[in-house]
């Protein structure tokens, strides 16, 4: 039988999910839900503790503790890989790339991965799906010095972010969105099974290791019946957070 804080802990996870608790609002104060559940504040405490553990909630000392993320939607700060935002909401990542090439840095890849105009760099075009269903294209441009590693990934890996780990120590632990809306040309409506120029859900982002060194730049389009994005700003918090649509 799980201990109470376990269940406290399940529970709020639940209400968080369900959007009870939306991301960047602050959770009821220790005493509120101690009363609540009929628990000492210490158990409470506890179930906090666990949230807190798995990127859910966060606090700043003396102030009520804020909603991060809920397992349906990723807060960008969080920084993680579409595969693991699929894996926290129980559906399954798939992908596959359907094209990789060398080409010489433009000089928007120089500027935006630190390199020479010119130095070889790898392209690659991605679909990304949810159960199987298509739902982003990727068009990543990877640095020189990771992309020999990206190479050697398999096309239908599911984890791209995890696979480099596994075989570089690669961690991503900084990136910078820029979103806005785009009409879906002839090759995108293709491959996402949608009409051409229906609206996508296009984010522009660059990733770096901690030490500020750019891994990727990419272009990331989504399908708007698929991923929506939100923004909760509060005085202490400003969360985007993406989430499947419905």
């Amino acid at each position: 039988m799980a201990a109470r804080h376990e269940e406290i802990a399940d529970e709020l996870r639940r209400a968080i999910d369900c959007e009870q608790y939306t991301v960047g609002s602050r959770l009821p104060a220790e005493t509120e839900l101690a009363a609540h559940y009929g628990v000492s504040r210490g158990t409470v405490r506890q179930a906090i503790a666990a949230l807190t553990a798995e990127g859910l909630i966060g606090s700043r000392q003396g102030a009520r503790r804020v909603v991060l993320a809920s397992r349906r939607s990723q807060s960008f700060t969080e920084l993680r890989s579409f595969a693991q935002w699929a894996r926290s909401m129980g559906r399954e990542a798939t992908g596959h790339v359907v094209t990789q090439e060398y080409r010489e840095a433009t000089p928007e890849d120089a500027v935006r991965l630190q390199l020479r105009t010119g130095t070889p760099v790898l392209h690659v075009l991605r679909v990304r799906g949810l159960d199987g269903e298509p739902v982003l294209l990727e068009r990543t441009v990877y640095a020189d010095w990771i992309s020999p590693a990206v190479e050697a990934i398999e096309p239908d890996c599911p984890s791209v972010t995890q696979r480099l780990y596994d075989a570089t120590g690669l961690v991503f632990a900084y990136g910078e969105h820029v979103i806005d809306a785009v009409a879906a040309g002839s090759q995108d409506a293709a491959l996402l099974g949608i009409r051409r120029t229906s609206p996508l859900l296009r984010v522009r982002r660059v990733t770096t290791t901690r030490e500020g060194r750019p891994v990727e730049w990419s272009d990331d389009r989504y399908r708007s019946d698929a991923v929506s994005f939100s923004v909760h700003n509060s005085v202490d918090n400003n969360a985007l957070a993406r989430k499947t649509a419905g």
